[in-house]
């Protein structure tokens, strides 16, 4: 009868062998977690909530002589041109409603959130569309590492640059309808500007925040930022022509605290 040979070099093989391979397919080690993004604060443990918690609501108003919007003057792109049925739109920088209140304004917790949270970015991306020359929405707010989906609904060039001083700036071409591009940013920002260097009138404002506690207030002045954890804040608000107004909201519990913040004519 013959006998297998066992020797220490095939054990030292069959040993190497076995460990390689663990508990992954194909004997392929597991990749790294990847690093926290920049501007984030790593934390120990879960990533925090932003589920549940207070709310800060409240309405931003204007006071003082109500602002004229210049019409825009589309005559060089019809086909943008003719998406307004009652001619060119006002400019879309300041807006006021009749009771005097102020829309499009970026309203974000500036300071007091615990030291060391970490919150995670949504999978859903913010859509920032260009559709009759003009950028939809005016303002908004991304956390950082959540994905921009930039959209142009026109059949006109647009040229969408990204005026940043903490984040990388871009500057992208989209010659027609339906395409398509994907941007982050990687390091809080109030505020990143964005504007088309084919069309001078085309501008709107990002708030790169590392928590989602930020809104962006509407056409009757409100906002509301929810899930908060009990504590002391102070939230700003940022409005591109008149600048910022800041307000201090403890907040307990799962209460509700009303924050109003008034804005002047200059």
């Amino acid at each position: 009868m013959t006998r297998t040979l066992f020797t220490p070099i095939a054990a030292v093989l069959l040993l190497s062998v076995s460990g390689c391979g663990g508990d992954n397919q194909g004997g392929q080690a597991s990749p790294p977690a990847p690093p926290p993004a920049a501007g984030e604060t790593p934390a120990a443990g879960a990533d925090a909530q932003a589920s549940g918690g207070g709310t800060i609501t409240g309405t931003i108003t204007f006071t003082g002589a109500r602002p004229a919007n210049a019409p825009i003057d589309m005559s060089e792109e019809a086909v943008c041109k003719e998406k307004y049925t009652a001619g060119a739109p006002p400019r879309a920088e300041t807006v006021v409603g009749n009771p005097g209140v102020l829309a499009n304004v970026f309203v974000y917790v500036k300071s007091g959130l615990p030291a060391g949270a970490r919150y995670t970015a949504p999978t859903t991306p913010v859509v920032l569309d260009q559709d009759g020359c003009r950028y939809h929405p005016h303002v908004f707010g991304v956390m950082v590492g959540q994905m921009v989906e930039i959209r142009n609904s026109d059949p006109v060039l647009h040229n969408i640059k990204a005026i940043a001083t903490k984040n990388r700036p871009f500057n992208i071409s989209q010659p027609a309808a339906g395409m398509k591009t994907n941007r982050t940013f990687t390091a809080p920002e109030v505020m990143v500007a964005l504007e088309c260097n084919v069309h001078g009138w085309m501008n709107a404002f990002a708030g790169v925040r590392p928590d989602p506690f930020f809104a962006v207030s509407g056409a009757d002045g409100s906002y509301g930022i929810t899930g908060l954890p009990p504590g002391t804040y102070t939230i700003e608000a940022w409005h591109e022509r008149y600048g910022t107004q800041t307000a201090s909201v403890t907040v307990t519990g799962t209460e509700s605290k009303t924050a109003d913040l008034t804005f002047a004519a200059r």
